[in-house]
């Protein structure tokens, strides 16, 4: 057994790696240079973290996670690494405290804000251990951040290419759960990694189950939505502050355990609020795009979106943060016209240059066209990836498959109405007008007199919202946001219109029937027995994380809790079998494990 798998069974208490992890665990090892992209829950952290224990000196691990540095060492510190942090979360004592250990090579891993390693304190301290050979590795965590594109940009990140050029001979690694093409590009120009072996694993997270319904009654839909998800962790994301507080507020007044998230508010209440999430069970959080990032709560059984993201980079990466685990959860969104515009009039509106903008345009023209699919979710939202895969018969077009119909005849309705009414109207002037509606506007503007007045009556309102969508997600239509989302032609349309192609759309599909559970990766079908031995365990770990102070996740996974029930190890060595569980876990839990797990 290599050095690499010691540590792995010894520290963490895996049997073998996953994926490509033993491959990058090994050129790292040698002192290469490398580029992670792997999802969330892929095990991203091993890739660096066994390295940095394996080479000489301390590994330093660039985080933009302030706020979860603390659970992420404590998770280390449990396992028995020598981890640490430094932030502006600390006072000074603790700080220079955490540097003389650094000095005097007490520490295996150090996670550092970039704010912090950028500062001329902190480089003189590499210069000191990279002079005497002590530092084992850059870990560059979350590098989508150096995208000035993406959706998480940190100018700091940018300046990071400072590590190759100050400490050339130190090994490398930057990591990401989500980059396409461009962003990829941009990681490897940005951090002087073009020596860097890059290492793609797959994007598919086959427990997470996608959803999206057309909006009609948000609240009502939420509910309805969060019914199955009783006393389950989980995020609702909103577009504006505004919509998280109202939206956390209301759902309180219906029982559900619901915090607010939004950089609005004060330090201390956000750093409560995460707290809570990450430490309770059962707490909902209600948050803008703020709130997430490298979130490590493995339980995280559902994402839902009340307002469209801007790209599927951002929902890949928001939806990711859900069934960590490998337990089933859901990704659910509700999204409606409106979303196009708000979307559209942001872009228009930034100081951005106009290429950036046209990224942006495309970006979000993406994120509508998976909305709007007909086929596979997964395959739409992977393929955006460069990922080709099968239909996955977990999502609700999987579920449910929409019926496809003829909509020529009704998109040169919606786009001749859009053209007689000279392109100034949005999609909910036009419906009136095409169902025949004579409206105080309709009538204001002498529109009830045109030749599309009462031609598209044979649909309802809903129908044709369906029908604006699809046209907008097929780029025939553009929604101006400088005339207040007024829709227009594009290039696209002319073929249409000129009856020279047939263009097929999605019906309005119908409320998807209550189906099983998404399915889980584990836990096996558990006896009755074993199951309730799973919930002594749960009341055990929750108990030493409350005396402790940290996360329950951090005691024990969930996936570790149910093998020990299953396997019901009597013995120390049979203990160390079982997957999470290293020697430093096992000599301090061990006695209280075997007692409980007693036959």
């Amino acid at each position: 057994m290599s050095k690499a798998h010691q540590l792995l069974h010894s520290v963490f208490g895996y049997a073998e790696f996953r994926g490509a992890q033993a491959e990058i665990v090994e050129h790292l090892c040698d002192g290469g240079d490398a580029l992670v992209l792997m999802p969330t829950g892929g095990g991203k952290s091993l890739c660096f973290q066994i390295p940095a224990m394996l080479r000489p000196g301390c590994g330093i691990v660039v985080s933009p996670l302030i706020a979860l540095m603390q659970d992420q060492v404590d998770a280390l510190l449990q396992a028995g690494v020598r981890a640490a942090f430094l932030n502006s979360s600390q006072d000074f004592e603790t700080a220079l405290a955490t540097e003389k250990r650094l000095l005097k090579g007490e520490l295996d891993l150090l996670y550092v804000a970039p704010e912090r390693l950028l500062t001329e304190r902190f480089l003189s301290l590499l210069d000191r251990l990279n002079g005497e050979n002590r530092i084992a590795l850059f870990a560059i965590d979350e590098a989508h951040c150096v995208s000035q594109w993406g959706h998480d940009f940190r100018p700091e990140y940018i300046q990071l290419s400072i590590l190759h050029e100050r400490y050339p001979t130190v090994p490398r690694i930057a990591l990401t759960a989500t980059a396409d093409a461009l962003t990829r590009t941009e990681i490897v120009a940005k951090l002087g990694l073009d020596e860097a072996r890059t290492f793609v694993a797959s994007f598919d997270r086959p427990n997470i189950r996608y959803t999206i319904v057309e909006r009609d009654n948000p609240r009502k839909q939420l509910l309805a939505f969060l019914a199955d998800h009783r006393g389950e962790a989980g995020i609702v994301y909103c577009l504006s502050r505004k919509k998280v507080d109202e939206t956390a507020a209301w759902l309180q007044t219906q029982g559900v355990i619901a915090l607010p998230y939004h950089a609005g508010m004060d330090t201390e209440s956000r750093r409560e609020n995460q707290q809570r999430f990450v430490r309770e069970d059962g707490v909902v959080m209600v948050a803008t795009i703020a709130f997430g990032m490298g979130i490590d709560k493995p339980d995280v059984r559902f994402v839902a979106h009340l307002d469209l993201p801007k790209s599927l980079e951002a929902y890949y990466q928001e939806t990711g943060r859900a069934g960590r685990d490998g337990d089933a959860a859901e990704a659910w969104m509700t999204y409606g016209l409106n979303d196009v515009v708000i979307h559209r009039q942001r872009i228009d509106e930034s100081a951005a240059p106009d290429e950036q903008k046209r990224i942006e345009r495309g970006k979000l023209d993406a994120m509508l066209a998976y909305c709007e699919a007909a086929g596979c979710r997964r395959r739409v939202l992977l393929g955006y990836f460069g990922e080709t895969h099968e239909a996955c018969g977990n999502c609700d077009t999987c579920q449910t498959p929409p019926e496809l119909w003829d909509g020529t005849v009704a998109a040169q309705k919606f786009m001749s109405a859009a053209l007689r009414t000279g392109q100034r109207f949005g999609a909910a002037h036009l419906i009136d007008i095409l169902r025949g509606k004579a409206t105080e506007k309709v009538s204001q503007f002498g529109h009830e007199r045109l030749p599309t007045f009462g031609v598209g009556a044979d649909l309802d309102e809903a129908a044709w919202r369906s029908v604006a969508r699809q046209l907008l997600a097929g780029s025939l239509l553009h929604a101006d946001a400088q005339h207040y989302g007024a829709l227009k032609l594009t290039e696209n349309a002319k073929p249409v219109l000129k009856n020279e192609t047939t263009l097929m759309l999605r019906r309005q599909a119908p409320r998807m029937k209550k189906t099983a559970r998404p399915k889980a990766i584990f836990p096996a079908h558990l006896p009755p027995a074993a199951a309730g031995l799973v919930d002594t365990l749960r009341q055990w770990r929750g108990q030493t994380s409350r005396e402790q102070g940290v996360p329950a996740y951090v005691i024990l996974h969930d996936k570790t809790l149910h093998e020990l029930a299953a396997r019901r190890p009597q013995t120390m060595d049979e203990l160390l079998n079982v997957g999470g569980i290293g020697e430093a876990k096992a000599a301090r839990y061990g006695a209280a494990l075997l007692e409980l797990l007693k036959t």
